[in-house]
This record gives structure tokens, sequence and C-alpha cells, in this order.
């Protein structure tokens, strides 16, 4: 990602005013500020935008704030840890489901995250890039949370980039993930609409928590749930999103009173101990990204992609 950045001064800190390009349009500005600023920490980084110390286009922001092509932003003096050298991201490869000249579908494994970034050196589009020298342009397209297996999208040229997060924006895509709940879901219930409310806590931590609808700052949900298989204790469901917040089948799921199982944040904390010491062994999240349909950036084709569910989600199964 190329962008414009000036004043920057490599002898000591100074303000910075980065002009955001196609690559960041969209993102929300405490992201953006987090992969700028690698290595200060999270909470400094809260902290200068809750002061005001951090403009877009001369006007104070929020944390949420969405960036739009061509903003300016302004990012005040902040001492940064040195710059971490490529040599010290591994270089990885990842199963491929789908690749051309535009864009690339891998099956992310379970506990990688997807970018570096809140205390995360290195994920998914730093390891590639390192083992992908020869790429001139390498982009996420959407994220999955680290412990979600399943499918990922990234682009190779810009104008897929651009064309694929339209897409996402505007609902035109098609996700579905395989979740595995504590409890035994009731069949009749089939869609989930909980308004969302993303709160931080001191620490900068995200949480997000179901509201009341009639909250101003409350985001209507959706989430579309179909019972797969049911077991004693537990629920196979493929879960389909209809909106896409963060963390929005694992809040809605735990709402409705049957959390994800290995749920690290939203979960049973005590069931998650019983599935992670006892006979299972299962110390993750049972959330996998197993369907992506979308439309080709260049070809207008509908792609549609499947991942299977990784080995441990399939023993874990057998065994229940």
């Amino acid at each position: 990602m190329v962008q414009r950045i000036i004043g920057a001064n490599a002898a000591a800190p100074a303000v910075r005013r980065i002009t955001v390009d196609e690559g960041s349009a969209g993102q929300r500005l405490d992201n953006f500020l987090l992969r700028e600023l690698k290595g200060v920490p999270k909470t400094h980084v809260y902290r200068v935008i809750r002061s005001g110390e951090v403009r877009i286009n001369k006007g104070r922001a929020a944390a949420d704030t969405r960036l739009t092509l061509g903003d300016e932003v302004r990012v005040p003096p902040v001492r940064m840890a040195e710059a971490r050298s490529d040599a010290d991201v591994p270089a990885r490869e990842f199963a491929v489901l789908f690749e051309d000249e535009h864009l690339l579908a891998i099956d992310k494994p379970a506990g990688v995250a997807v970018h570096g970034g809140s205390g995360v050196s290195f994920g998914v589009i730093e390891q590639l890039r390192r083992a992908r020298p020869q790429a001139r342009f390498l982009e996420l397209v959407h994220r999955l949370d680290k412990e979600t297996s399943g499918i990922l999208l990234l682009a190779k040229k810009r104008s897929a980039l651009t064309h694929l997060q339209d897409q996402f924006r505007e609902r035109g895509t098609v996700k579905v993930y395989a979740a595995l709940v504590n409890g035994a879901w009731p069949a009749s219930k089939k869609v989930i609409d909980v308004a969302l409310l993303k709160t931080l806590d001191a620490q900068g931590e995200r949480h997000v928590r179901a509201v009341d609808a009639a909250r101003d700052d409350a985001r209507r949900s959706i989430t579309l749930v179909k019972v797969a298989r049911q077991f004693g204790g537990h629920t196979l469901l493929d879960v389909t999103l209809k909106t896409g917040r963060t963390h929005q089948i694992r809040v809605h799921l735990a709402h409705e009173g049957h959390p994800i199982v290995g749920d690290p944040k939203y979960g049973d904390f005590a069931a998650n101990r019983v599935m992670a010491r006892g006979e299972h062994r299962f110390a993750r999240m049972f959330l996998h990204a197993r369907h992506l349909a979308f439309e080709h950036p260049a070809s207008g084709e509908r792609i549609a992609l499947e991942a299977a569910l990784p080995d441990d989600c399939t023993r874990l199964l057998e065994a229940l």
C-alpha cells in the first residue's frame, strides 16, 4: 500500500499527515492507527484519539470513525518502537482454495491472526508477503478473528480490493459459518435480529454487547441460524451473516443462551475449561468460515468457495 506522508521525520517524532488511499478507505480510525503506529501500546493509541490529538480533515474524530478516500489524517508525534525487520517475519504459505491474478482465497488455521498489531507481531498478511516477495500488491479484503478458522479472501490488485470490499459492504456476498454451541438450540429459532454496540474498556480492549435497538448508537444486526446436527449437550449450527458487525456471531449466539464452545470472550468459561481439560482436549473456539460466495471482481462470475472443517473440529464432533 502506498500513501502520501507529509512531515515525517526519521530522527524524532513529528506530526504526520497521511492521505487515505483506496487500501485504507472504509477502515476504522483505530484500526488504521494501530497499523500505522506499530510498536505503540494500544492504550496510548486510544488515549491520543480521545484527547483530540488525532484529526481527520482538521476535525476531531472517534475511534470508530470510518475513513473515506482522500481524507487527511493528522497523526500526532508518537515515539515508536524500532520497526520489525521483514527478516523477523517467517515466510508462510497457507492452503489455497482459489487463486488467479486478481485474488487469493486461503483456508486460515485457528490461532493465527490475520495481521499484526494489538500484541501480535505478525499475521497471515505479513507471512504471505514474506513468502511472496514478487507480489506487487497483496491486501486483506476482510478479517477473521484470530481463533476463527476458514475462508479468508485477499486481493492481488487494488481494483479487486475495492470491488470486493464494496460487495462486503453492500451485502453482495454470502458468508456461512459452522459453529458448535453449548446446549440444544431450538430448531424454531432461525433469525436473530438484535442490535449490537461496540465498547472499549480501560485497556482499549474491544467488547460487543447486545442492546436495545432504540438506542441512538445501536447498530441493527441480523444473523440467520440453521441446526445442522444435534448432540447430547451441544448443537452444530450453520450460521449466515446478513450484516457484518464485529463479533456478531459470537455475541448473538451467547445472547440467546448458547455460547460458542471455547469462546474466550463471550463463552461459558466453566464449560470451556471442562472441554479443554477433559476427555476431548478441545481448547479453542469452534467457529469456522466454511462457505463464501461472491462475484469475481473482473469477470463477474459467481464464485462459491468451501472450506472443510479442520481435523480437530471433526474429531470433536465424532467424539460427541
